[in-house]
């Protein structure tokens, strides 16, 4: 008797659901982290409405552009943490699209790969469309 053929997606989806579960925990505890930070330096956010409008007005201080949400980081800034732990949270499913590209390329899967590249665009372009608007 021989062995039993291994499955050529069982690696793929064993390797997926480590950046889903990578993804999630490294979010989670980035999003725990900032909310501690916050709450150690007193941020003060949430105690009245007007607080409210101070972070998501027009001149609101909630991070806008990347060089807000590094150097916030640097300073370790409790908002701009949690705004990582967001974006990570966010391209966890992106990442995860881009691997199954990858793996249904390698199988040779042509069908598969186009529909998947047609996914990813559809990310990538609402990501896009929501940055703009």
């Amino acid at each position: 008797m021989r062995p039993a053929a291994q499955d050529p997606g069982a690696g793929t989806e064993r390797a997926i659901s480590r950046i889903l579960r990578a993804g999630v925990t490294a979010s989670l505890v980035t999003l725990t982290a900032g909310t501690l930070l916050s709450f150690l330096r007193g941020a003060g956010y949430g105690s009245r409405p007007a607080d409210v409008a101070g972070l998501i007005g027009p001149a609101g201080s909630f991070p806008r552009t990347a060089s807000w949400i590094l150097g916030g980081l640097l300073r370790l800034d409790g908002a701009a943490v949690i705004v990582a732990g967001l974006l990570l949270l966010i391209a966890t499913p992106v990442l995860r699209v881009a691997v199954s590209i990858a793996s249904f390329a390698r199988e040779r899967d042509r069908a598969f790969v186009a529909i998947t590249s047609a996914v990813l665009c559809l990310l990538l372009l609402s990501l896009a469309l929501g940055r703009a608007g």
